[in-house]
């Protein structure tokens, strides 16, 4: 009875925290994937895998990826949007009511999903229920790895408070990500995805995920530039000026 209280979904959490991605800032650079993977091999939960990196087939074990699409809007030019792909700590999370063994679960005081990895037997139901694919089995470990929200990160005291977020939103570059509570009407978070039309990803799947995306805004449309018309322009029948002078000692030679 234990294990089935811990994979029940809470009622209720005392916030929801998580993220808000700017799919129009987003530049594709993966720095939050390489920052995700430093913090989370070095802290909470065993190292995430890396199997035979510099090889024929690399292999490893990531919290956080970044896909890159090109895609044609209904109106306008053709676009390259970079899609950061991550747990989105789903209210109705399937992964967790799934789990056999209550590994998985959400927490009461903040809304984050997480892995209690002694408890993993590595089966990969959560991996199947997931509909987003943000979850990955560590093939050394044989535990399944997912984002944390860096729960032992935006808790701790020892690090100054500016760094008090997840690794990725502290490290983008370009300022696409942004974490804060949704439970909170007048967060940041909240303002963001009001202002820029956030929205949830697959909606029609049903989870309620807390995290939010903001739409690429519509690009500029430029006019093509010769840039070597000017050199190329035909030359005016009747001459004037120096043209004029050399077209008639040309004539007298």
């Amino acid at each position: 009875m234990e294990g089935w209280r811990m994979t029940a979904l809470p009622k209720k959490t005392e916030r929801k925290l998580g993220l808000v991605i700017d799919l129009d800032t987003c530049v594709g650079c993966h720095a939050c994937v390489v920052s995700c993977k430093g913090w989370n091999t070095e802290n909470y939960g065993a190292p995430l895998s890396d199997e035979n990196p510099y090889g024929e087939d690399p292999t490893g074990t990531f919290l956080n990826r970044v896909h890159s699409y090109e895609i044609q809007p209904v109106e306008g030019e053709t676009q390259l949007v970079h899609f950061p792909r991550s747990c989105l700590h789903c209210e109705d999370a399937p992964c967790v009511t799934v789990c056999p063994t209550g590994a998985s679960y959400k927490r009461v005081e903040d809304g984050i999903v997480l892995v209690n990895e002694e408890d993993c037997i590595g089966c990969g139901l959560c991996a199947w229920a997931c509909p987003y694919g943000a979850r990955e089995l560590d093939a050394v470990e044989g535990v399944m790895k997912k984002c944390t929200l860096c729960v032992d990160r935006i808790y701790n005291d020892n690090i100054p408070e500016q760094d008090r977020v997840p690794a990725c939103v502290r490290t983008c570059p370009s300022g696409a990500r942004h974490f804060g509570d949704f439970s909170d009407p007048d967060s940041q978070v909240n303002k963001i995805s009001e202002n820029r039309g956030g929205f949830d990803l697959m909606p029609e799947q049903g989870t309620k995920p807390v995290n939010k995306y903001l739409p690429p805004r519509p690009k500029d449309t430029l006019k093509e530039i010769d840039v070597l018309a000017p050199l190329l322009a035909p030359i005016a029948k009747d001459p004037k000026g120096f043209m004029a002078w050399l077209d008639k000692k040309l004539d007298g030679l």
